[in-house]
């Protein structure tokens, strides 16, 4: 069973950075889309950023500037580079991929165990 790790969150003050990583633990065949994912306590998961096999990406308006994701194809690795980091950042930060783990396998959903990210002075 693949499952996607994540690694990098952590406390941080207002303004500063953080940087979040995920990779799948088992074999991947094809990645298409990988995304970023946050649920801050009391609200509903949201999309954060999301980067589609060709690069192009997509983030939610409240990052927008702030936050960059990215992806190393090689690697089956997607990074979420977040910086200028407020309060309202807090949340459990979760990665998505929609993959193949063969070359005859439906495309699914994985997701990662979650990862928190706290921002406070």
């Amino acid at each position: 069973q693949v499952q996607l790790v994540e690694s990098g969150g952590g406390l941080v003050q207002p303004g500063g950075s953080l940087r979040l990583s995920c990779a799948p633990s088992g074999s991947i065949f094809s990645i298409n889309a990988m995304g970023w994912y946050r649920r801050a306590p009391g609200k509903d998961r949201e999309l954060v950023a999301a980067i589609n096999s060709g690069g192009s990406t997509n983030y939610a308006r409240s990052v927008k500037g702030r936050f960059t994701i990215s992806r190393d194809n090689a690697k089956n690795t997607v990074y979420l580079q977040m910086n200028s980091l407020k309060p309202e950042d807090t949340a459990v930060y979760y990665c998505n991929a929609e993959a193949a783990v063969c070359n005859r396998c439906y495309v699914q959903d994985y997701w990662g165990q979650g990862t928190q990210v706290t921002v406070s002075s």
